[in-house]
């Protein structure tokens, strides 16, 4: 059983994963369609920029958004001060960092189902009168959906886990920032939190495993609806 504290970490953890899958699916599938699809000067360089999150510390990252988004930053204050909007020190903040983290999950996994896309497809569709939205709703879309799936899930699973970026940007607050991770750092750190730690430790290992298996299985059971 977990304690109310714990069972707060636990439910924080799934809401900022969910807001930083669901914010950043949307950029991650016109990044995979630029580069799956697009030539361009430079294309290089914009694919390993958007793969650093996968390379750098995650402290890094988190200190950035902080030196960026902080509210003693310039655009971070003016958010503030103008829309109302603080990232730092709050979840949205850390949805954001494991937004950023993450990000890279979904768009490897997209752009290798787009790739693998016969483009002759989209080639007979246009040739019937359909138009690139058209084309892209009812060909692109469903035959990358196993992709999308599986980098979705992913991301969820990485995101659970964050805890560099996290922790560098929005601190451990209980009941706004401290997700999962935090927490048996927290734990870690109390005198007698061994239990504790062990406990939450536990609950990582299993809803990792659950997730991997689970984008394992969508991404079988969406190629077998859209017959790849």
């Amino acid at each position: 059983m977990l304690t109310d504290v714990e069972a707060e970490a636990l439910l924080l953890s799934l809401r900022v994963s969910l807001v930083a899958v669901a914010c950043a699916l949307p950029f991650a599938l016109a990044a995979a369609m630029l580069l799956a699809r697009a030539r361009f000067p430079g294309k290089t360089l914009v694919d390993s920029a958007l793969h650093l999150p996968l390379v750098l510390p995650p402290v890094v990252v988190g200190y950035l958004l902080l030196t960026i988004l902080g509210t003693r930053a310039p655009l971070g204050a003016w958010l503030l001060q103008n829309l109302g909007i603080r990232f730092a020190f709050s979840w949205t903040g850390a949805a954001l960092a494991s937004g950023l983290i993450t990000f890279p999950f979904q768009l490897r996994a997209i752009r290798l189902g787009l790739a693998g896309i016969d483009r002759g497809l989209g080639q007979a569709a246009e040739t019937l009168g359909a138009g690139p939205t058209d084309r892209f709703i009812h060909i692109v879309l469903p035959l990358a959906l196993p992709g999308i799936v599986t980098g979705a899930i992913t991301a969820f699973a990485a995101s659970l886990g964050e805890f560099g970026a996290i922790i560098t940007f929005v601190s451990n607050i209980p009941g706004e920032t401290q997700t999962l991770p935090l927490a048996i750092y927290s734990a870690i750190q109390s005198p007698g939190g061994e239990a504790e730690a062990a406990r939450l430790s536990l609950l990582s290992i299993s809803l990792a495993l659950v997730g991997m298996v689970l984008a394992e299985m969508a991404e079988r059971r969406t190629r077998v609806l859209v017959g790849q």
